[in-house]
């Protein structure tokens, strides 16, 4: 009898341990998935990759379109080319301008010609040797007009002629004077700046020599293939579309009331459904403003229906062909250690 009584309370004893050890268990796990939701933040969002639109600077004819779509591309790669034979034909005529300009800067910079100076010099000897035999002439036939010997009107002749002479005399010592000064300096600097004008052309028609050459700025994936060989083109119309390969960006939301929970450089962890890699990345951007406005005026419970937009850089070590324009991924944020994690609420 007794063993009985003492078999039923050992039952009793082990269902009441039982119960209290899965009502601890129970709480343990409530407690820990308490404190898990309380330090992590789960966010939804889309992969966001850039994508670049390529086309030339210059007008002209494809010549070549090296890469088709889906080919992958490395940065600097040469991808398409025009026809350059009318741009190398303006180099070359702007080169010859760059030449004469500066025969021309040459020439006033170092002045006449000894030779040149040389004769002016001469000249003016002449117009001096010149001179002197009108005022003979005219003294003579002055001094002949008493004795009848000369008309008033042959000394009028010498004297105009001794006039001219004289005046020779003064052209030929400034033609003399500007030979040994040489240019003015106005003429110079017009020079000088003739050559610019023209160095510049030239600069100018060697950079549309280059952009004939589109090359890609990055590293990539051809995704649309616009234009094919002997296609006219104009400046700035696209001739292919680049999907960029880094970085890799994750547009995604946050409700107002976990906005201090966050921080640009917090790390997070990104996944998405078609694979079980993690991705890690920081938030590199949060909008100072709400996308979401219900309304002018907002009560309590509508303003927690504010969302503010964030970009996630997905690390470049992570990154690959996995995360495609577009994907809806999930991001899990750490705020016990992250940079927002002691900020409090707004």
């Amino acid at each position: 009898m007794k063993t009985g009584k003492l078999s039923g309370l050992t039952k009793r004893t082990l269902v009441v341990i039982a119960i209290v050890a899965i009502a601890l268990g129970a709480g343990f796990v409530w407690m820990q998935r308490t404190d898990t939701n309380e330090n992590q933040l789960r966010l939804y969002g889309n992969v966001d990759i850039r994508e670049v639109q390529l086309a030339f600077r210059q007008p002209g004819r494809i010549a070549e379109m090296m890469f088709d779509e889906g080919d992958a591309i490395t940065r600097g790669t040469r991808m398409a080319v025009l026809d350059d034979q009318p741009y190398r034909d303006a180099l070359a005529s702007a080169s010859a301008s760059v030449q004469v300009a500066q025969a021309e800067l040459s020439k006033l910079r170092k002045g006449l010609r000894p030779q040149e100076i040389t004769q002016a010099q001469e000249t003016l000897k002449q117009a001096q040797a010149a001179a002197v035999n009108t005022e003979r002439d005219y003294q003579r036939q002055s001094s002949l007009v008493a004795s009848g010997a000369s008309s008033r009107r042959t000394v009028d002749a010498a004297r105009a002629a001794r006039d001219q002479a004289v005046a020779g005399v003064a052209s030929a010592k400034a033609a003399l004077s500007l030979a040994m000064e040489g240019f003015r300096e106005e003429d110079i600097a017009a020079a000088e700046a003739h050559l610019a004008a023209a160095q510049a052309a030239q600069a100018q028609a060697t950079t549309a020599l280059a952009d004939t050459e589109l090359s890609a700025p990055s590293d990539g994936t051809v995704i649309a293939r616009v234009r094919e060989p002997g296609s006219m083109v104009a400046s700035q119309s696209t001739v292919y579309s680049i999907s960029l390969d880094k970085p890799v960006y994750v547009r995604a939301y946050v409700a107002e009331p976990d906005l201090g929970r966050i921080a640009p450089g917090t790390t997070v962890r990104v996944m998405s459904d078609s694979s079980d890699k993690i991705y890690r990345g920081q938030i590199g951007f949060i909008s100072p403003r709400a996308e979401f406005t219900p309304k002018t005026v907002e009560t309590t419970d509508l303003r927690t229906d504010l969302v503010y937009r964030l970009r996630i850089v997905v690390d470049a070590a992570d990154s690959d062909k996995g995360l495609r324009q577009g994907m809806p991924v999930t991001i899990e944020v750490d705020t016990k250690t992250g940079p927002g994690a002691n900020t409090g609420k707004n």
